[in-house]
């Protein structure tokens, strides 16, 4: 519970079974969150009992992605205050407060791994990824400066915060299955003449694992382009 509104925390996860234990007994430590949304993507591993072991509640979605299993998180979630976040430990409960503060002046709090201070040595955070989300971030901002005038650094960041009312109005036009999920929510707000505030967090190292779509330059430039298409797609109003 975070000011009289209840807060819900949302695990995209994906054969996660080294960190998902630990990541799930870090939030549940933070006061503030009411409940720990574990979305089970399609797991052949053990990700889905040991997230129920540590106290979340598992949610099955079969459709493959990211982003689909973010909107089957965001769907099945309860809380007024809605917060998304990875499975492999690189971001924590420490910074859940912050997300929550600015909350209350906005629709939408994003979260930035863009500024180096705050990014742990060993962290999936290189030159090429770091710049690439800069980039996208930039053409955002460029594309909808015009009457929102964004400051963005991080269009791929999935910790964040939203209310549940805004996921009510943005969740009608998502439609993308991958990590463009999380550019296109920031367009769909902006569309939807919301405002979203960024504030840095930091990024830690993986607990374990491989990232799916940054693992090496080839996938962080795919990514990246999806991204693009997706925000142009979405400033020119094609379904």
């Amino acid at each position: 519970m975070f000011r009289n509104s209840k807060v819900s925390v949302v695990v995209p996860a994906y054969n996660e079974e080294a960190t998902i234990g630990t990541v799930v007994a870090d939030f549940k430590g933070s006061p503030f969150p009411d409940e720990i949304l574990v979305v089970d993507n399609n797991c052949t591993d053990r990700t889905a009992a040991l997230a129920a072991e540590a106290g979340a509640r598992v949610v099955r979605e079969s459709a493959p992605g990211y982003g689909c299993a973010l909107r089957a998180g965001l769907d099945a979630a309860s809380g007024d205050m809605l917060v998304l976040v990875e499975a492999d430990g690189s971001f924590k409960a420490g910074d859940l407060e912050k997300l929550l503060v600015y909350l209350p002046d906005c629709a939408m709090v994003m979260g930035t791994r863009t500024t180096r201070q705050m990014v742990e040595q060993g962290a999936n955070m290189r030159g090429s990824l770091r710049w690439g989300n800069v980039v996208m971030a930039k053409i955002l901002e460029l594309l909808w400066y015009v009457p929102h005038e964004p400051r963005l650094t991080d269009v791929g960041c999935t910790y964040r915060a939203l209310w549940r009312k805004t996921w009510g109005q943005i969740r009608g036009g998502l439609r993308e299955r991958g990590p463009q999920f999380s550019p296109e929510m920031i367009c769909e707000a902006y569309r939807h003449g919301l405002r979203v505030i960024e504030i840095p967090v930091h990024y830690h190292r993986r607990l374990g694992g491989v990232s799916k779509h940054s693992a090496s330059f080839s996938k962080v430039a795919r990514t990246a382009l999806k991204m693009f298409r997706t925000i142009v797609r979405k400033r020119l109003g094609i379904a």
